[in-house]
């Protein structure tokens, strides 16, 4: 009975207690919703593409991709390794220089050309032509020095090879 009487007493409070909850749990169920929302899309967007949807065996598809990806990055790293040292192995600098080492044969028709690998191997040849007979000379190259005595032109063509890896090293 005295519950009743303070029902009778007080409806007005309590319907205004009673709106207030009520708005109040509306709002968190317009919250709930929202994020609902997100995680759904989230989910959708994660499983987009899969036949089945089961988390678990997305995961594990991600992880064999990420396996099979971080495998083939380690094979490129080793192929670029691989081609790095090739490269280095193949012609990289040219030096060239032409000139007249006699005043009877008219025209630079003599030449002295370095041909030098990234690590600065290589050869000199040099071709001296006079009017009756050319001749062809090689010098190997051993970290851009020769073990043979060289002329001034083929140190120049040397010479000249060399600036030109300097100025590709400016450019790196």
């Amino acid at each position: 009975m005295a519950l009743n009487q303070f029902v009778i007493n007080n409806v007005g409070w309590l319907w205004l207690v009673s709106l207030l909850i009520a708005a109040a749990a509306l709002v968190w169920a317009g919250w709930l919703q929202a994020r609902l929302g997100k995680v759904d899309a989230e989910y959708k967007a994660l499983v987009a593409g899969t036949s089945g949807g089961d988390l678990e065996q997305i995961l594990h598809d991600h992880i064999a991709q990420v396996r099979a990806t971080t495998q083939r990055l380690e094979e490129l790293e080793t192929l670029a390794h691989q081609t790095d040292l090739a490269s280095r192995r193949s012609l990289q600098w040219l030096g060239a220089l032409r000139f007249n080492p006699f005043d009877e044969v008219g025209g630079d028709q003599s030449f002295a050309l370095a041909l030098v690998d990234g690590y600065g191997n290589g050869v000199v040849v040099s071709s001296l032509h006079m009017r009756d007979v050319t001749r062809v000379y090689a010098k190997p190259l051993k970290k851009w020095e020769a073990e043979h005595h060289l002329t001034d032109e083929e140190k120049q063509a040397i010479a000249n090879a060399y600036a030109l890896q300097g100025q590709a090293a400016k450019k790196d």
